[in-house]
């Protein structure tokens, strides 16, 4: 039986290890995992995807993305040819970002963010108040791969810039109904996951362990 070939794409910064929890049939598919690297000097996110689709080398293969991960394997699909593309907790399009995403593209404000902190946060963790923000950083800490202030600089400004207009009519979007990252009521058509957070792929694994190979299988 030949096996369907997976490949995991994470979420801005984040390694491959969000997808830890993850587990598909071993005799029905093979899963890869993609990691970010370092962007070239003012590197559009077009390029930046043709060098990660040089990654992708079993043909047919479905991929899977994470929030900019999703929009990235969005943009390698024109240079592979994906048997299916499943996005989770992403867009679709320029027109699903929230209106402060779009604000922020308009005034520039995004170029404001002190992305130098988010390198070290550890020390965000230790001064951060509340629990739940304390969680929430401890998870950071634990996944966060790419902590180059050059390459949050750029990943964020990919993200406010995307300019896709015409969604990939060949892609599943997955999200959740309290994503406060992109805020479901941006969104266009989409399998709903009642009660899912930015972070559903951590948090919610069971849901993707018992719906992904049928959501990969269905024709």
């Amino acid at each position: 039986m030949t096996k369907i070939q997976v490949y995991l794409m994470p979420g801005l910064a984040a390694s491959s290890s969000i997808f830890e929890r993850i587990e598909l049939p071993k005799n029905q598919f093979q899963v890869h995992y993609l990691e970010w690297f370092m962007p070239k000097s003012n590197e559009t996110l077009k390029n930046y995807a043709e060098r990660m689709a040089e990654k992708v080398t079993e043909k047919n293969s479905v991929l899977i993305g994470v929030s900019f991960g999703g929009i990235l394997v969005q943009e390698m699909a024109q240079f592979l040819n994906p048997s299916k593309i499943i996005i989770i907790s992403s867009v679709k399009s320029a027109f699903e970002l929230p209106r402060r995403m779009k604000i922020a593209k308009t005034t520039k404000a995004y170029k404001l963010i002190p992305t130098s902190l988010l390198a070290n946060v550890e020390l965000l963790v230790k001064y951060a108040f509340g629990d739940v923000l304390k969680q929430r950083l401890k998870l950071y800490e634990r996944y966060l791969h790419m902590r180059n202030k050059e390459y949050l600089d750029w990943s964020i400004e990919q993200v406010i810039n995307w300019d896709r207009k015409i969604i990939d009519p060949r892609v599943i979007h997955i999200h959740g109904d309290n994503d406060e990252v992109f805020p479901a009521k941006y969104l266009n058509k989409y399998t709903n996951l009642k009660g899912g957070t930015h972070i559903m792929i951590l948090n919610r694994f069971k849901w993707f362990n018992q719906n992904l190979p049928k959501i990969i299988l269905n024709d």
